[in-house]
């Protein structure tokens, strides 16, 4: 299996409700580092799985949706807590959006993407789906 990875980071704010969240419940700020995977079985007649800078400039592009936002007022976040397991689901289907709409070649010799979103040195969390 291949794969490239391309990196970015957002800055947030959000609270997360419910007790499980402690402190976090307040309004707080985050900063993420995110890397988002490419997985593919073979490469393509150049030899690479996608273009790097097409990748970048997706992330880039996907993740200015987030940054220096307040997610908890996001309509399409109403209700919804923006844990960071949530955020990286998210982010993957906008990439997975992204691709289709402008890669679809690129898209369909994929076999999955990850997304990890680190919030420190200790913590991360990832979401990751073969695609179908």
């Amino acid at each position: 299996m291949y794969s490239i990875t391309v990196r970015n980071n957002i800055l947030i704010a959000h609270s997360l409700p419910g007790e499980v969240f402690g402190p976090a419940q307040n309004l707080h700020g985050a900063t993420y580092v995110c890397d988002a995977e490419f997985f593919a079985k073979k490469v393509n007649e150049y030899n690479i799985i996608m273009d790097l800078g097409v990748v970048t400039t997706i992330l880039a592009e996907v993740l200015k949706f987030y940054s220096y936002k307040n997610l908890d007022d996001i309509d399409e976040f109403k209700g919804i807590i923006t844990s960071t397991e949530f955020l990286a689901k998210d982010i993957y289907e906008r990439i997975c959006v992204r691709l289709k709409n402008d890669y679809l070649d690129d898209y369909h010799q994929l076999h999955k993407i990850k997304i990890t979103l680190t919030e420190s040195n200790v913590a991360w969390a990832s979401f990751e789906q073969e695609i179908e």
